[in-house]
């Protein structure tokens, strides 16, 4: 291979392609340090003409390619395996803003951007790019496009597909298809973007993104909120959202050992009720009228559901401050259960009426197969995606309780399925669920997209081995 890199160094600069395993080692391992593969090398293109030059390359020397943005996801679908037959195409140098249309609400960017520096640039021009995740000062907009990605205002704005309206794109065969058109209306055949966005860069190489700005609020009124159930946790979504309608940006759910892990893993973080309640609920309003306006209709609706008994306690944020300090113990959870120890994770999402009902029947089977098992359960409910991570019995052996990861996937799985659910919300495949998407696709999806894959990359070269 080394006629291979010697090309790959004169399309790209010998300094961009990276071998020595001190420079590779961050590109190979996975967000939750679960797998670590091997690569050829690590090649930074500069921009979408280098990134063509070099998977026509791959392409020539039949060389696998595995597209990479921040490295963030959870299901190891941006880093390779262990034959080190690929090469890891890392996009962090296509990270220009190419351009801001205030009065068209777009902004066109290259994959390589941080999320967060988007959502400054659209700040800047007085506008809002609502894609909000936890990762969001190190994921890039061209894995958040390729994953999908969802985060904390899907209920108001949508998922990524929905934000995007262009993508320029690079082939499997090294062309480049400039799709960077700013429309809201296009119907002019196949909606080849969104066959790209989702595909965990199995179909191409996203390279840049005209995304969907919205007018910035005047208002965002947030208030935590103690429940007794997930059954009045969906009551109340019913009641603010035929109050607000779309002004409810966003409506986060929390077991109180979600809180417990916080409280003992994040003790900095203070939480505002003095007793402990069975739920929480993270509630904000966003509005384009006026301070005023967002908390009297707030008020109203926190009124309203403590006289139909829905809610125990309550604390509105007074400040932007206060604000952050209770998103803060949201955005704490994966930190905290990370360092309370392993666990087997799940990001599931259900017709949003059965969420409760999964909840208790789902809790019920492992109780009865792990008596013990602790539930670490939160997610975005107001969009139906519940994040339902399952940690082993206090007192147990980590090691033994992970071991039998397959019989909890399979309970949680298949409680999901049999509700019309699916078992990757906002994550994707990758190779974690690969051959458990088996399970519950049917043959004719599955075919479907097989022929797909087939049709675009019939070497398969463009991240082989994930999603399919």
């Amino acid at each position: 291979m080394t006629t291979f890199l010697d090309e790959c160094r004169r399309a790209v600069g010998a300094s961009h392609v990276l071998t020595d395993s001190a420079d590779t080692g961050g590109f190979l391992t996975d967000r939750r340090r679960r797998h670590t593969g091997k690569a050829l090398a690590v090649v930074q293109p500069a921009d979408a003409g280098e990134v063509a030059a070099i998977v026509r390359l791959c392409q020539a020397h039949r060389v696998p390619v595995v597209p990479q943005g921040g490295n963030t996801g959870l299901v190891q679908g941006s880093v390779p395996d262990g034959s080190g037959t690929a090469i890891v195409l890392s996009l962090s140098r296509l990270n220009r803003i190419r351009r801001v249309d205030a009065v068209n609400h777009t902004m066109t960017v290259e994959a390589g951007c941080i999320l967060q520096t988007v959502q400054q640039a659209a700040a800047t021009a007085h506008r809002l790019f609502p894609l909000s995740l936890a990762a969001e000062g190190t994921c890039t907009i061209g894995g958040n496009l390729a994953s999908n990605a969802g985060g904390t205002a899907v209920l108001r704005y949508g998922t990524a597909r929905a934000l995007c309206l262009g993508l320029e794109v690079v082939t499997p065969q090294g062309d480049i298809w400039n799709g960077l058109r700013g429309l809201r209306k296009d119907n002019t055949g196949y909606d080849l973007r969104d066959l790209y966005i989702g595909a965990e860069g199995t179909l191409g190489v996203i390279t840049a993104a005209v995304l969907k700005l919205f007018p910035q609020p005047k208002a965002r009124l947030t208030t935590l909120v103690a429940l007794r159930s997930p059954h009045d946790a969906l009551r109340l979504l019913t009641l603010v959202q035929d109050r607000c309608a779309a002004m409810l940006t966003g409506f986060e759910l929390m077991s109180a050992f979600c809180m417990e892990l916080v409280a003992r893993h994040v003790p900095q973080l203070r939480f505002p009720f003095e007793r402990t309640h069975a739920q929480y609920v993270l509630l904000e309003l966003s509005d384009t009228e006026s301070v005023e306006h967002a908390s009297a209709l707030l008020q109203d609706c926190v009124f309203e559901a403590s006289n139909q008994g829905l809610i125990q306690d309550a604390t509105l944020a007074q400040s932007l401050s206060q604000s952050e300090a209770l998103w803060q113990l949201r955005e704490a959870i994966p930190l905290a259960q990370a360092a309370d120890g392993p666990n087997i994770k799940h990001d599931v999402s259900l017709p949003i009426s059965a969420l409760a009902s999964f909840m208790e029947d789902t809790e019920r089977m492992l109780h009865r197969t792990f008596p013990g098992v602790r539930l670490v359960t939160f997610g975005h409910l107001g969009d139906g995606n519940l994040h339902y991570n399952v940690a082993g019995p206090c007192g147990g052996e980590p090691e033994i309780f992970m071991a039998q990861q397959s019989v909890v996937n399979r309970i949680v799985h298949d409680n999901v399925h049999r509700l019309g659910g699916s078992i990757s919300a906002e994550h994707g495949l990758g190779t974690l669920k690969r051959e458990e998407i088996l399970r519950y696709k049917s043959e004719v999806e599955m075919t479907l997209m097989r022929t797909i894959k087939h049709a675009l990359d019939p070497l398969n070269l463009m991240n082989p081995g994930k999603l399919l």
